[in-house]
């Protein structure tokens, strides 16, 4: 909830004040995206750090420790301060799959309420009744039918709404942030901006060259990688025959729709720009294999890059993305190399699991507070990374042990107690990393002997695990087979009773070979 201290640093220093001049003194603020000051993980270095951060912050704007200035500054930004609170009553932020399943059930609900309505118009009025009464029985069904319709809606409208919520709540933040420059005075940062117009002139006539070059034959690798260029033109998207282009370490902000245009792009490199969005018809390249999109503002990847069905190599680190698409692993079943690190992606999507040929993962340096069960379906992983993710990542799944192809893994900077009791089963894996953890399960004294060790602690934690659960099994056995002898028992034992009754009971009338023998 609360502002990172990177993104917004006077914003950041403002709110962690706040208690002084709010009504809620009690309140203890801590950056959400760190590791919590009391965690048992955090070392004196990591307790320290905030008080470091706000040092220097200090150092560089000293009148933050004006007090009148820090008054005025909490009044601009009670808004914030108001959102932050509703905010934390609401709970957390929904992750993608909930506000895309809601969405698809309003739309549902929306869909059956048009059929409903559509049935009711075209039902028959009975002869025996007069139309004005058959109008009010048809508008008070109306009636009843919205009214339902907006009753089933009523919860998912809410998840829509808190996500919503949220979003507002980050663009108030920047908005904020913007007021809090502003009234310290420091409007002064934009020297860089008046650098270069003789090398864009160059930058320009290069572009040139390499369209006059294209326009006589096709082309199959363009490279315009750090040469400060600021707009890409639509031309690009009509070079035939382009199979790499490289527009990295550049300062663009929009990739036009074009690009959509260059069938045989195999590789398409666009790191360290300035990108906050990719545009949807990046889905029509269907023989892209690279995409390497790191070092962008992407807030978010476009549906449509699941289309992109060829992709081997997926780069989208080092980003501001909070989520996946959700059916992304049903679509990129081709993809091996996914990285998706530095970035604050709550959750995977379950449709990660069908990314049959995926080798290495890299999602470290994230939000994420648990993985799907579906994460074990990755039976080709080689290398995953899931290292600091702070106070989010708590536990590994069950089915973590069914990745039995894993070699690598980075588990460094979490907030997990055990490791999953299927862990043992991890027979290939040989590079191991699980510092800053509070591990109870395996021992600390297990975990300095190495990976080794911990491997044949958890299988043999596994084993004691299963001859439990089959001793139990043949108890309950057993018991069944003992309760059944008794019932088979008594059963024989009330018949052979019942048939002796009858023959020593009254002798009347006798036995029939016995009078005879008599």
């Amino acid at each position: 909830m609360d502002p990172n201290p990177k993104s917004f640093p006077i914003l950041s220093y403002v709110m962690a004040r706040l208690p002084t001049f709010g009504p809620k003194s009690t309140t203890v603020e801590y950056d959400i995206e760190q590791p919590h000051p009391s965690s048992s993980s955090s070392s004196g270095q990591g307790q320290l750090q905030p008080q470091t951060q706000t040092q220097i912050l200090v150092d560089q704007m000293p009148h933050l420790s004006d007090p009148n200035l820090i008054s005025s500054m909490t009044c601009a930004i009670s808004d914030v301060y108001q959102t932050r609170s509703v905010l934390q009553t609401l709970g957390p932020r929904p992750d993608h799959e909930a506000v895309d399943d809601a969405k698809a059930k309003i739309s549902e609900i929306e869909a059956s309420l048009s059929k409903s309505l559509e049935e009711l118009v075209l039902s028959p009025r009975p002869a025996d009744v007069d139309r004005f009464q058959w109008r009010a029985h048809l508008a008070e069904r109306e009636k009843e039918c919205r009214d339902k319709a907006e009753k089933d809606k009523t919860f998912y409208r809410s998840i829509l709404q808190v996500e919503e919520m949220h979003d507002s709540y980050e663009k108030m933040l920047k908005e904020a942030e913007a007021r809090l420059v502003k009234m310290y005075g420091r409007a002064d940062n934009q020297e860089d901006s008046q650098a270069l117009p003789a090398e864009s002139e160059q930058v320009n006539e290069e572009i040139v060259e390499v369209l006059q070059e294209a326009s006589g034959k096709s082309l199959e690798s363009v490279d315009l990688s750090g040469k400060r260029l600021k707009i890409l033109p639509e031309a690009f998207g009509r070079i035939p025959g382009l199979r790499v282009l490289n527009l990295s370490a550049n300062q663009l902000q929009v990739i036009p729709d074009s690009i959509a245009g260059l069938k045989d792009l195999e590789e398409l490199h666009l790191s360290s720009n300035l990108l906050e969005s990719l545009p949807d018809s990046i889905g029509l390249l269907q023989n892209l294999k690279i995409l390497d999109v790191a070092g962008n503002k992407l807030t978010a990847l476009p549906d449509s890059i699941c289309h992109c069905r060829s992709l081997v190599e997926l780069d989208v680190s080092f980003n501001r993305l909070t989520y996946l698409p959700t059916n992304i692993g049903y679509e990129l079943v081709n993809l091996q190399k996914l990285s998706i690190s530095l970035n604050k992606i709550r959750s995977l999507p379950t449709s990660i699991g069908e990314m049959k040929s995926l080798c290495y993962l890299d999602a470290h340096f994230n939000e994420i507070h648990s993985l799907p069960l579906s994460i074990g379906k990755l039976t080709n992983l080689e290398i995953l990374n899931l290292s600091s993710n702070f106070t989010d990542l708590e536990e590994l799944p069950e089915t973590f042990g069914e990745l039995i192809n894993l070699k690598e893994l980075d588990l460094s900077n979490n907030q997990i107690h055990a490791l999953p009791d299927t862990f043992g089963r991890l027979d290939n894996l040989t590079k191991l990393n699980l510092e800053q953890n509070p591990l109870l399960i395996p021992p600390p004294e297990v975990v300095k002997e190495g990976v080794e060790a911990i491997k044949v602690y958890m299988a043999k934690r596994w084993l004691d695990i299963l001859v439990e659960e089959e001793r139990k099994c043949m108890l309950e056995e057993n018991e069944q087979a003992q309760t059944g002898w008794l019932t088979r028992s008594t059963s024989w034992l009330k018949s052979y009773v019942s048939g002796v009754s009858g023959y020593m009971g009254t002798g009347k009338p006798g036995d029939p070979f016995l009078d005879q023998q008599l």
